[in-house]
């Protein structure tokens, strides 16, 4: 309860990575006329492709994509813990329908999603696959002007693993006085949203239990479980996002929102977004952060 902590609390689509805004233009139309519109879109079309292949393949989305929960652990209870390396989820007789059973069935899934988000997806994939998927991962990045790889830098750079005045540590662990914890809070459905994490190499900076889907609960929802989940004394929280709906929930909680733009000329998009301008927006809700050059935190009201 005494433990300070920073909980950066993330939007995903249009925020830590672009594909809606490929697939319809938007973010090339931004540019005026200097980026190719239509190459966005197949780029596009190209990482929803994998993305939907992946997640039936591997992550048993045919089955449960009318099955969405708002987190992995929300079925925890009806998990009984049995040993599922010999277990036939093709003929377990797992439907929609919610009763005890199903969601027991539902549990044993999401126990093995979790299980495939830890070991990643040179775990699952093979090599062709691979050089595939990393092929596409720098064709985006270089489209977007390095979009994907700089929010990924400010992940990292959030949660204390690559920072200028401390020595890299992970992100589970504090330095200074701080921990510092990255949450994902999607409008995407569960599933496909913990593939993009892996697809778009955010799974070593965002646990999967870090993940929460608002499809069904709304943001504010999730927001109300996220400082359940970690409120106390010393907590603070900041909201990073694209949408109308984030906003208007982090202002209910009375938490910092920082807005990203998708337009070239904005200093709240990627690259440009900075753990420093987070900081700041910590500060005017929460009062001044001062570091030292030991990795020390002070926090004045």
């Amino acid at each position: 309860m005494d433990q300070k902590m920073k909980v950066y609390i993330w939007d995903m689509d249009e925020t830590l990575i672009l594909l809606k805004s490929l697939l319809d233009g938007t973010y090339a139309g931004a540019f005026n006329g200097s980026k190719n519109v239509q190459n966005g879109v197949n780029i596009g079309k190209l990482w929803e492709n994998h993305i939907l292949r992946v997640c039936d393949e591997y992550f048993f989305y045919e089955q449960i994509d009318s099955s969405n929960q708002p987190y992995l652990d929300a079925l925890n209870q009806f998990d009984d813990g049995i040993d599922l390396s010999d277990y036939n989820f093709s003929a377990d007789g797992f439907s929609s329908k919610i009763d005890a059973h199903n969601q027991r069935k539902l549990a044993y899934r999401h126990r093995v999603i979790a299980e495939k988000y830890r070991k990643g997806l040179h775990d699952i994939l093979n090599q062709d696959l691979i050089k595939l998927w990393d092929t596409l991962y720098d064709m985006t990045d270089t489209y977007t002007d390095r979009w994907l790889s700089s929010a990924r830098a400010c992940l990292e750079q959030c949660v204390g693993q690559k920072r200028d005045i401390t020595t890299s540590i992970n992100s589970a662990n504090a330095y200074g006085q701080f921990q510092h914890v990255n949450v994902l809070v999607t409008s995407g459905q569960l599933i496909p949203s913990l593939v993009k994490c892996l697809f778009f190499r955010l799974d070593k900076l965002i646990t999967c239990d870090n993940v929460y889907s608002s499809w069904d609960v709304g943001k504010l929802q999730c927001f109300s479980w996220i400082k359940e989940r970690f409120d106390g004394p010393n907590v603070q929280f900041c909201v990073i996002g694209d949408g109308w709906e984030e906003c208007e929930a982090a202002e209910s909680m009375r938490w910092p929102f920082v807005k990203v733009d998708l337009q070239p000329n904005s200093t709240h998009r990627f690259p440009g977004l900075t753990p420093g301008d987070l900081r700041h927006y910590f500060s005017i809700v929460y009062g001044t952060t001062d570091e030292d050059d030991e990795g020390t935190a002070v926090v004045t009201q």
